[in-house]
């Protein structure tokens, strides 16, 4: 990739980001994620009376799943609706540059309201005892899962004008692959089936990392599957024709 290439991606996921924070999205999102996601937490805290992390990062990939399609939903949606799509994909910008700087910016945004929630992990240190390794790579993992979310969101926000059917399809889609790998689902499906099911699960894979060993074929997935919807994104947009 050539500088020139990278300056346009840089310059786009700018314009993407700063959208957020230009309309209370943003606001709205960062408040609900904190205050259901602390609330929810300490509500269960107290009476287990343990110094973990462990029911926060049980919560989160819930919170995500339905936060994620509320990010996405406008992305491809909202510029099919209002005409602004045909004006941006008929820019000297490839699609690619385009879907990577509306991912970008929706994972940067993610990254964000995670890194807000830092002073969660730091008061229980003050506390007691913390084990910092399960912590961290719960964060690693939330993160991967929620980039997996948003790939896959804006992807289905590519194939609607309706910002109700994206979220809605989003919100289903990422269930799906994230239940599909879990025990409850596992024990209803032919032996045969279930490692193909338990690799394909977002959720399995998310829980593998989040005991803290951080496993190459983990990242891997999660890599592959953010790429694929990425690239299936692309391939629609080039399918329209507005080039």
């Amino acid at each position: 990739m050539s500088k020139e290439y990278l300056r346009t991606i840089y310059v786009l996921f700018k314009k993407e980001l700063m959208s957020y924070f230009n309309s209370p999205i943003a606001y709205i999102f960062i408040g609900v994620f904190l205050v259901v996601g602390n609330w929810m937490f300490f509500k269960s805290f107290f009476l287990i009376g343990q110094i973990s992390m462990r029911g926060y990062f049980d919560l989160l990939p819930w919170i995500f799943l339905f936060l994620s399609p509320a990010l996405t939903m406008r992305l491809w949606a909202e510029e099919k609706k209002s005409g602004t799509i045909e004006f941006l994909l008929t820019l000297p910008v490839t699609d690619w540059q385009v879907v990577w700087a509306k991912f970008l910016g929706a994972l940067s945004f993610m990254f964000i309201a995670l890194l807000l929630s830092i002073s969660l992990p730091i008061s229980l240190a003050l506390l007691g005892n913390l084990e910092l390794g399960p912590v961290i790579g719960s964060y690693l993992g939330s993160l991967l899962l929620g980039g997996s979310y948003l790939a896959l969101g804006l992807f289905i926000s590519s194939l609607t004008k309706n910002q109700i059917i994206a979220f809605v399809l989003g919100l289903v889609a990422c269930f799906v692959f994230f239940i599909i790998g879990t025990e409850f689902v596992l024990i209803g499906v032919p032996k045969f089936i279930v490692p193909f099911f338990k690799f394909l699960g977002l959720g399995s894979h998310f829980y593998n990392i989040a005991k803290g060993v951080i496993d190459s074929k983990d990242i891997i997935y999660y890599g592959s599957f953010i790429f694929l919807f990425l690239w299936l994104n692309a391939r629609v947009i080039e399918s329209r024709g507005w080039k």
